[in-house]
């Protein structure tokens, strides 16, 4: 027998609850929410939150049972984040506050080397075991030092996020500091540290206000990184938002240069989109609904449905095996721009389109006997592995669209013409 044939049935079919469509928003917002507080959050609390080390073990089984002690500092910074998020936004549950304080703590004693750098993993009590190039631990960590500073007034954490964010900055976009894993043969930039830049800089302005950091404010950093991504990233002729170009904007025409993720490129739609809202800007919920409209295009799968992790902008064959699998972040991702495009604009192909990517999912991805999603799909919908997570895949994303879309939807249900505000 083989995998697919083993997992059949899991998360899938037409018992699987989907919820009402896009056109029934107080059903839909509280079908979110159930999902969130019933079942993707306790989930987590029960399965993942280390009572005696502290912070998340992500490496759990399908029915929670751990896997992997070790863990992932990036994903202390988004479950600290998270956690903090609700307790200010949801409701008051100490629970949630002690979770949050519990990854923050963890971040605090073992999230640092020497330099300062954060690791990317550590065992269960702390000890490091993998440092990497990247700094997106240090972005999540300013967003849940910065989510939690306001939650408690911890003067402490609302310094800690302001330095994390000025190294994110420093080591992200200074030339020479963080040494590239290329050689200068075909130098390239690429699109993640702006769009993290991006939501990074407005968490920050949320919970502390306009503070400086490196010279800029957070609103400031944000006009830069969006600027940059129009610029160099979007393109027109191509109908596509690339994930790498080169320095001064330029298409490479390689297999590395040519390969979109559409569900990335989505994500970073809805950061713009959400950006226009906050600041009543319609050029710029204009462009990240341009920017969705091309990325659906190119990544849902007309034969089975659902959004394909890899295309190429012209075409043609990608190198990465996993191009056609069906990974659980990039849905969510899709739920929140396809519903946030139809709540700040009315057009009717957005609430479609969350339709279509709302049904999917939750006809595929959640797991009727032990709660929470599976990550990893075939292409046609198939469970691949039943794992709920690993060292990157956390209460983030899922918990994230749900919390978010409620909210949304909660937000234009109060509004008196349906919208937004």
């Amino acid at each position: 027998m083989s995998a697919a044939e083993g997992f059949e049935g899991m998360g899938k079919g037409p018992g699987a609850s989907v919820g009402p469509d896009a056109s029934d928003r107080a059903g839909l917002a509280a079908f979110y929410r159930r999902a969130l507080l019933e079942d993707v959050v306790p989930f987590w609390l029960r399965h993942g939150l280390d009572r005696e080390h502290g912070g998340f073990m992500t490496c759990l089984d399908r029915d929670g049972s751990v896997l992997d002690t070790d863990k992932s500092i990036w994903f202390q910074g988004r479950a600290g984040w998270m956690f903090a998020s609700l307790w200010l936004t949801v409701e008051r549950r100490e629970e949630w506050l002690e979770a949050s304080r519990s990854c923050v703590d963890f971040i605090r004693r073992h999230g640092h080397a020497d330099s300062g750098k954060m690791w990317f993993s550590v065992t269960r009590e702390g000890r490091p075991l993998r440092m990497r190039r990247y700094v997106f631990s240090e972005a999540f960590a300013s967003m849940a030092h910065a989510a939690f500073a306001r939650a408690t007034g911890d003067a402490r954490a609302a310094e800690d996020a302001v330095r994390a964010f000025a190294f994110y900055l420093r080591h992200s976009f200074e030339p020479g500091v963080m040494p590239s894993k290329l050689e200068p043969t075909r130098p390239s930039k690429g699109l993640s540290p702006l769009m993290i830049g991006v939501v990074t800089a407005q968490e920050l302005r949320l919970h502390l206000g306009e503070v400086k950091v490196s010279g800029r404010t957070c609103t400031e950093w944000i006009d830069a990184f969006i600027g940059e991504i129009e610029r160099d990233f979007v393109k027109r002729e191509h109908r596509a938002l690339m994930e790498a170009v080169g320095p001064d904007g330029a298409l490479l025409d390689h297999l590395d240069g040519r390969t979109l993720n559409p569900g990335h490129a989505i994500e970073c739609a809805w950061f713009i989109m959400n950006e226009g809202r906050l600041r009543g800007d319609a050029r710029w919920v204009g462009l990240g609904v341009e920017i969705l409209d091309w990325m659906w295009d190119r990544g849902w799968d007309p034969v089975h449905g659902g959004l394909l992790y890899f295309t190429d902008v012209e075409g043609k064959p990608v190198q990465e095996y996993w191009h056609d699998m069906k990974f659980w972040w990039p849905h969510c991702e899709a739920i929140l721009a396809t519903l946030l495009a139809w709540l700040l604009t009315g057009d009717e192909r957005h609430a479609t389109r969350h339709r279509m990517v709302h049904e999917w999912s939750f006809r595929h991805f959640p797991d009727p006997r032990h709660g929470e999603w599976f990550g990893y799909l075939h292409r046609d919908g198939s469970v691949s592995q039943p794992a709920k997570g690993n060292l990157f895949k956390g209460p983030f994303h899922l918990p994230r669209m749900l919390w978010q879309s409620m909210r949304w939807l909660e937000e234009a249900a109060s509004a008196k013409d349906g919208a937004v505000p």
